[in-house]
């Protein structure tokens, strides 16, 4: 039987399937103790939400001058008030209490966090500067109501911002990676520097949607560069990088052509997307909507394949590392869903198999999974849940999954506490490999 930490316990670290925790997180504690082992540990990120006002203007005379950040509370205990109290405009306020959107972001390649850490800014820290715990804050005049924040994959340190009528992509500037900015975007916009480096977060684009448009999903194609077919209207003499984007409040969503700043709405009666997910080869596009529904695109000529759900809308999406399954979570189930593909792209024919979670559901008396994250070997998959018994509130349950011939997952000796996000606690996966 799976042992669970105690009330108020912090989860540290995974060592030989045991999730090792304690009653506070000490630096020199978990340094001293796991840092051997773990090579690397994550301290928790101090911020203040919204920092830096919408209006502040970085001064002439000293561009280059760290924003001062000071400490008001943990990651953990702070971003999920500042949260709820963002609210999307024209949909249903109900569904959009519990959604989260795509808040937190952990770089693919890197030991960099990036969160929005309030309604108008995004903060990225770089576990990977030594002995700096300061931040950066990203915040600009364009970027206002931020509801997503993805990295781009295979590029270094670009991180796409879905906010009120577009994208704002942030590219980090430092000594021999000098960040270059598109033409026609007015920098009123800055980032803060991070003391002890000499790394600038600079504003390089801006991707301009319907001034109306809330961007709340995003995701890069993850090979990063594709030649579409004219179908979307881009030139097959150029090769470059494709993002997806959606709205809960557009009947579309659009992929970007990055390169050429040209975007091109997907339209086929959609609205209320909730979340976009691309296969990791790219050539299937998952997206879903608030109403339960969701669709499968072969993104060859973008024809799709729609499916629907009677457990509530898909609360979290993710694929395998070949893209030949997808794992859905259900707001109102505590079962997952794979989805299996019968043939090669670009075939469409694929199946919906359950997937049951036998060891928590006795446990947990849940309304349905609240977010789902799957590493990038496909080894270890972490659910998080909505309610649940007051013992067990705000754990994250961990699992081995095995993939052949069909998925199948076990309950790892333990649960994760102190996590809000279940991108966390891949960063501490990544970190054992």
């Amino acid at each position: 039987m799976p042992s669970f930490p105690p009330p108020g316990a912090v989860t540290i670290c995974e060592i030989n399937r045991d999730l090792v925790a304690a009653d506070a997180l000490s630096d020199d504690r978990a340094k001293e103790a796991y840092g051997d082992v773990l090579g690397m540990v994550f301290s928790p990120i101090p911020f203040q939400p919204d920092a830096l006002a919408p209006s502040q203007e970085p001064r002439a005379s000293d561009e280059s001058e760290t924003t001062e950040i000071v400490p008001e509370a943990s990651l953990a205990s702070t971003i999920v008030k500042s949260f709820k109290q963002m609210i999307f405009p024209s949909c249903d306020p109900n569904l959009l209490e519990e959604f989260d959107t795509q808040k937190v972001s952990w770089n693919p390649h890197k030991h960099c966090l990036a969160f929005v850490s309030g309604k108008n800014q995004v903060t990225v820290h770089d576990f990977e500067e030594p002995d700096n715990k300061e931040s950066c804050i990203l915040t600009s005049d364009h970027q206002k109501d931020v509801k997503a924040v993805e990295w781009r994959p295979n590029s270094g340190k670009m991180i796409a911002v879905g906010c009120k009528g577009g994208i704002c992509l942030w590219s980090a500037s430092y000594p021999g990676n000098v960040a270059s900015v598109k033409s026609g975007v007015i920098s009123s916009s800055f980032g803060a520097f991070s003391r002890g480096s000499g790394d600038q977060w600079i504003l390089v684009d801006i991707l301009h949607g319907s001034s109306a448009e809330l961007v709340s999903a995003l995701c890069w194609k993850p090979d990063g560069r594709y030649p579409f077919l004219s179908y979307l209207q881009f030139s097959l003499t150029h090769i470059s990088t494709y993002l997806a984007s959606a709205s809960c409040n557009s009947p579309s969503f659009t992929i970007w052509d990055v390169s050429q700043g040209l975007g091109t709405p997907i339209r086929r009666g959609l609205s209320s997307i909730s979340l976009v997910r691309w296969s990791p080869s790219g050539d299937y596009l998952l997206t879903s909507k608030f109403d339960g529904t969701f669709h499968l695109w072969e993104t060859n000529t973008w024809t799709s394949e729609p499916w629907s759900s009677s457990n509530g809308y898909v609360s979290g999406a993710n694929w395998d590392p070949e893209g030949r399954t997808a794992l859905l979570s259900f707001s109102n189930s505590t079962t997952l869903g794979s989805i299996h593909f019968s043939s090669k792209p670009p075939s469409l024919d694929a199946h919906l198999l359950p997937v049951e979670l036998p060891e928590i559901s006795s446990l947990i008396v849940s309304r349905g999974i609240e977010k789902l994250g799957w590493d990038s070997s496909g080894e270890r998959l972490a659910l998080s849940f909505k309610d649940g018994n007051e013992l067990y509130q705000g754990l994250i349950a961990v699992y081995d999954v095995r993939r052949s011939p069909l998925v199948s997952v076990s309950l790892i000796a333990g649960a994760v506490a102190g996590a809000v996000h279940i991108l966390s606690y891949f960063v501490l996966i990544d970190s054992l490999r």
